[in-house]
């Protein structure tokens, strides 16, 4: 099996939808220009992350799959021979929409869809009034680069979804994320967030033997309610191996491209010295089907 080029694009955004486009086509543009084979794009980056607020003309943003986005990029995949990972808005019908990534093929055809499972609602967060759990399950997209385990932002915080996607073949665990500090919180408040965040993926890599590429959003977006002090997106993408050992790292606040080689070999390396598929007992797991244990 051969090494994987993957190539991750962090960006900022604005409203602006078409030069959102524009930068990340030049994002995906250099990251081929370096070797990529797979390209992975942030979370929601056809736009602002207009979760921040409940607002019902918000609706309007969302697109059919497939549709203008799937289109565009499909092209852009195959004119440069590639696999695409995309996060949208997804528009299913009406009154019912999802956070949906799209795995584009090389020819530009849609190789397959994941939709958010794991939705939040908290301040600055507020995604349930505009998305509706994702009902595809866990399950990996298979394409000419390999079988892509493909989640979305606040799934990375379940252990559950990772391990079933690994169930599943996944080759790599890949996180299209928008993620920051809601500018409120203190400094050390800050530092504790984004390192529970790099460690939870970073254990979803250990746990299941696989690279895990997060790619994040960076830039500062207000909140138009101005009930909160706005996100300031702490970038921060990165690539990790089976182990949880760092392959690259991008910076906090600036936008980033990079080209990271991925060694897919080391999966069954590493899971020959910790065999934990092996040891797992799943006859003793029925609890976690349940909400609590009492």
């Amino acid at each position: 099996m051969k090494p994987l080029h993957i190539g991750l694009v962090q960006q900022s955004n604005t409203g602006d939808r078409a030069a959102n486009l524009e930068k990340s086509a030049a994002g995906i543009r250099r990251c081929k220009a370096r070797g990529a084979e797979l390209v992975v794009l942030q979370e929601l980056h056809t736009g602002l992350y207009f979760c921040q607020t409940e607002a019902p003309e918000v609706f309007d943003q969302a697109e059919p799959i497939p549709g203008p986005s799937t289109d565009y990029f499909g092209a852009l995949a195959k004119e440069l021979d590639l696999v695409l990972v995309l996060s949208l808005f997804e528009n299913r019908a009406p009154g019912l929409c999802h956070n949906t990534a799209v795995v584009i093929e090389r020819d530009g055809s849609l190789a397959g869809r994941y939709r958010k499972m794991h939705i939040p609602d908290d301040p600055a967060y507020y995604e349930k009034f505009y998305f509706t759990p994702g009902d595809l399950g866990f399950k990996p997209v298979q394409t000419s680069v390999g079988k892509l385990g493909v989640l979305v932002c606040w799934d990375q915080w379940y252990p559950e979804a990772a391990r079933l996607m690994a169930l599943g073949g996944a080759e790599v665990l890949i996180y299209p994320t928008a993620i920051g500090y809601e500018l409120a919180d203190d400094a050390p408040e800050r530092g504790r967030q984004r390192e529970a965040w790099i460690i939870s993926q970073r254990g979803h890599a250990v746990a299941n033997g696989l690279p895990v590429v997060a790619v994040n959003r960076t830039g500062f977006e207000p909140d138009p309610s101005e009930v909160t002090e706005g996100i300031q997106f702490w970038g921060s993408s990165f690539v990790t191996g089976p182990q949880g050992e760092f392959l690259y790292r991008s910076p906090e606040e600036e936008e980033d491209v990079a080209v990271v080689v991925v060694d897919r070999q080391r999966t069954a390396q590493v899971r020959r010295i910790w065999p934990f598929f092996r040891d797992r007992r799943i006859d003793a797991y029925g609890d976690l089907l349940r909400r609590w244990v009492d």
